[in-house]
């Protein structure tokens, strides 16, 4: 499984999964580290703006990750109710 964040200008962050590993928030905080040093290579002038908007599963919502959202700068945009044709997609990083 690949986890992918992009902008507007394309992907800034790609990590594949390893076998027989599932995501927890651990996980996922690690990613956002990484997505955070990504932005500073990829997107220089653009990390005070980031957005993440993300989908409501529990390692994107637990009170870690929120907190390390908030440690690292990023803001994160509410989940929007389900919809097939509205959808987000699971992860993105978003320039305001």
């Amino acid at each position: 499984m690949a986890t992918v964040f992009w902008d507007r200008e394309g992907i800034i962050h790609l990590d594949w999964l390893p076998e027989k590993t599932t995501i927890n928030s651990d996980y996922y905080v690690d990613e956002l580290k990484e997505l955070r040093q990504a932005i500073k290579r990829e997107r220089r002038g653009k990390l005070t703006r980031g957005v993440l908007q993300h989908d409501n599963a529990r390692p994107h919502v637990s009170s870690k990750t929120m907190a390390s959202i908030d440690d690292l700068g990023f803001e994160c945009l509410p989940h929007p109710p389900y919809s097939p044709d509205l959808a987000p997609s699971d992860s993105g990083y978003l320039e305001r």
